[in-house]
């Protein structure tokens, strides 16, 4: 169980710099108390992997992150063998007579971040973030109900191992393809929203300490306009952030039309969209 209230997980993430909502608080609290996955879904930039690294931060305990990626294999995620250390032992062995067994021991195997976070010895269960799941084949995420499930991962040559204390398994989707339903019924879920305009300003303050007011304000007015549009990639709060930083870093107090054209780069990532927001600016009074 987990001794920490939804309102204790908020004010605890609000110290490492994490603005969350109630709905977020509760998901992680429930994922905490139940043992179970957090499937974390959103537009890219609303705060998905920054989510899990600050409770990794919050909670004190390590952060072990599997970035995924098409073609993602096994050995990549879970573990893999150390093969020139077993040919270099077969070399050593010097004629003497070195059978599969001897090869397939703890002492060749290469643990990758899911089965680290298994076997993690320390004396709190580490973060486990699996990032941009919905990168991965569809293989790949049949290979991982058994972790999701049991909180363990076998490996033929040695056996089952299971997680002393389970990670607190944190999985990222950007949506770009739909996952299995079998993932899905796995894990606990919560969508991320891009945030409304006061929490947005308050994030862009803490982010941006150095920025002016009226600049968060007015940048801020602009983003939640620019969303909108029809883009082909709407700005999400990292964006913003860097937009902010950008404009701050250029001594801007507020949102000039000079300035906002210079440093559009930040927030339009296509020439399509920058056409759109250009557009935009021409007719923001």
């Amino acid at each position: 169980m987990s001794p920490l209230t939804p309102e204790e997980i908020r004010a605890l993430l609000d110290e490492v710099d994490l603005l969350v909502d109630e709905g977020l608080s509760t998901a992680i609290f429930l994922t905490l108390t139940l043992g179970q996955p957090l499937l974390l879904e959103g537009e890219p930039g609303v705060g998905k992997t920054a989510t899990a690294k600050a409770l990794a931060r919050a909670l004190g305990t390590p952060l072990i992150r599997l970035q995924c990626y098409e073609g993602l294999t096994v050995n990549e995620a879970l573990y893999e063998w150390n093969f020139q250390r077993q040919l270099l032992a077969i070399r050593l062995a010097s004629g003497s007579a070195v059978t599969e067994a001897d090869l397939f021991t703890e002492e060749y195997l290469l643990e990758r971040p899911i089965l680290r976070a298994v076997r993690h010895p320390g004396p709190t269960a580490p973060v486990l973030l699996i990032d941009e799941i919905d990168r991965a084949d569809d293989e790949f995420e049949a290979m991982l109900f058994e972790f999701l499930g049991e909180g363990s991962v076998t490996v033929p040559e040695l056996g089952t191992f299971t997680a002393a204390r389970r990670p607190l398994v944190v999985l990222t989707s950007n949506r770009s393809r739909e996952l299995h339903d079998a993932l899905r019924r796995r894990c606990l879920y919560h969508w991320i929203a891009f945030p409304d305009p006061p929490r947005a300003v308050e994030i862009l303050r803490r982010k941006v300490p150095s920025a002016a007011y009226p600049l968060i304000s007015s940048t801020t007015r602009f983003i939640t306009q620019a969303r909108g549009l029809d883009l082909d990639k709407a700005p999400g709060m990292a964006e913003a952030i860097d937009w902010v930083s950008a404009l701050s870093a250029l001594g801007a107090a507020d949102l000039g039309r000079d300035d906002a054209v210079r440093t559009l780069g930040c927030i339009a990532k296509t020439p399509d969209d920058q056409a759109a927001m250009l557009d935009a600016l021409e007719r923001t009074p």
